[in-house]
């Protein structure tokens, strides 16, 4: 399971969480992707993936507006011949299709969303409850939802999710 922290952040925003989910049976790696945002957080969290060679299939686990960039960092995965077995948005934003326009040549805003994607199967996990816009696509989508109550716990919700898929 691959743990990616919106842009903007670091790893440290997982807190306890990494070595919860070990807890429970899990291979987690958190990287920290010091790049802002679009395709240049992208290279950064593949080439961070790449250096820390985990066990295929992975899991990736995209946070707030990590949550976009999770399609692209996929097809990074694919092309370094690492299957992705599923997608995790955590309380994220969902990707949305779109055209690739010179504005992204620059490295900002989301990448364009590849048109095989999802490969994988998807999940949510929303911490916010389950009226929020996001669930409501993803659950429009098909996908895997579910919603952690309040003083609920996270790596449980969390394991539970991946282990649906």
């Amino acid at each position: 399971m691959i743990l990616l922290h919106p842009p903007r952040t670091t790893a440290g925003l997982w807190g306890e969480l990494p070595e919860a989910l070990r807890s429970h049976g899990l291979d987690v790696i958190a990287p920290d992707i010091r790049e802002e945002e679009g395709m240049r957080y992208v290279a950064r969290a593949s080439l961070v993936i790449s250096a820390a060679a985990p066990n295929p299939p992975l899991v990736l686990v995209g946070g707030g507006d990590a949550g976009p960039l999770l399609p692209a960092v996929a097809a990074a995965q694919r092309a370094a011949h690492r299957t992705v077995g599923g997608y995790v948005f955590l309380d994220a934003e969902l990707p949305v299709p779109r055209r690739f326009t010179d504005h992204d040549h620059h490295g900002h805003g989301a990448p364009p969303v590849p048109a095989d994607w999802p490969d994988a199967p998807c999940g949510y996990l929303s911490t916010r409850g389950e009226r929020t816009p996001p669930v409501r696509l993803a659950r429009l989508r098909g996908w895997q939802v579910a919603a952690l109550p309040a003083g609920g716990d996270l790596a449980r919700a969390l394991s539970d999710l991946v282990r649906a898929l």
